[in-house]
């Protein structure tokens, strides 16, 4: 079986500094598009890919005493990416309706928000994107057969809303059973510990996969100063026989391709993951 991880080092501040522009023009296409000049391919156009991102609903306040939710560059990058692919998108959450992202996420003033990403800045401002996230479908209602992949996105919420959601569980095996890209990224990969295939196997047995690491964990506790999650994913993978838990350099981009699963480390790997979706979909 073909395994693809993707990492990368941080761009000199330089290139970041010169890419600004660029990316604020690309941040933009949030904001609106041309309706007689579509953002992509007429060959993408033709037949659209269809994913459906599942991201946390609040918690207020969570296990270190303050509300969380999903990671905005984790939903911000992919669904950017996607868009210029001729994509289409829904987002759900378990509940459904409204969802936030964390605070520490958000470029504009978040301790791990890079103030340089402008994506995340046009998706988080976009009156598009607005009422999406507003109005998010609930995850009963999500259909197998309507979409080509699910991308279930981390944050601090999926901690508490994810890690025992058996119907999150269920529809993420339903997925893959059916041949269809099941992606995971963060805290999101919080549901490999559990989820099970219809035969009862666990998902991620035999397989490798990567989401939010130990070290990066202690680096959120010590700027908190106190625990921030309930248990550390890395930790709990790792009691596990027969699954690789692979990571790369705490919060630099990684991500790896295991058949149909695909997982990203954290908030700094949401455009590799998704490179990896775009590859398992289109290649």
């Amino acid at each position: 079986m073909k395994l693809t991880p993707i990492s990368s080092s941080p761009l000199p501040r330089r290139r970041l500094l010169q890419g600004a522009a660029a990316l604020t023009l690309c941040s933009l296409s949030f904001r609106s598009q041309s309706q007689d000049k579509p953002a992509f391919t007429p060959a993408a156009a033709a037949s659209p890919k269809r994913v459906v991102f599942v991201v946390s609903n609040e918690v207020n306040p969570g296990p270190a005493g303050f509300a969380i939710g999903y990671y905005l560059t984790e939903l911000a990058h992919p669904y950017w990416a996607f868009q210029q692919r001729g994509y289409t998108m829904d987002i759900a959450s378990p509940n459904g309706g409204r969802v936030v992202h964390d605070a520490m996420s958000d470029p504009e003033g978040g301790r791990f928000g890079p103030p340089q990403d402008f994506l995340s800045i046009g998706f988080k401002h976009s009156p598009k994107i607005k009422p999406l996230l507003e109005n998010t479908k609930k995850l009963s209602d999500v259909r197998v057969a309507d979409y080509d992949a699910i991308f279930v996105i981390g944050g601090l919420g999926p901690m508490v809303t994810f890690t025992d959601n058996t119907e999150l569980h269920k529809l993420f095996a339903s997925f893959y059973e059916a041949g269809k890209v099941s992606a995971t990224i963060c805290h999101g990969s919080v549901i490999l510990l559990k989820t099970r295939l219809s035969n009862g196997k666990l998902l991620a047995e035999g397989k490798q996969w990567t989401g939010f690491c130990d070290a990066e964990e202690e680096i959120v506790d010590k700027a908190y100063n106190k625990q921030v999650q309930p248990f550390r994913i890395e930790t709990e993978a790792k009691k596990i026989p027969n699954t690789k838990f692979v990571q790369g350099p705490a919060f630099r981009p990684f991500a790896v391709r295991d058949g149909l699963l695909i997982s990203g480390q954290q908030g700094s790997s949401g455009g590799r993951t998704g490179e990896l979706v775009v590859q398992a979909l289109e290649g």
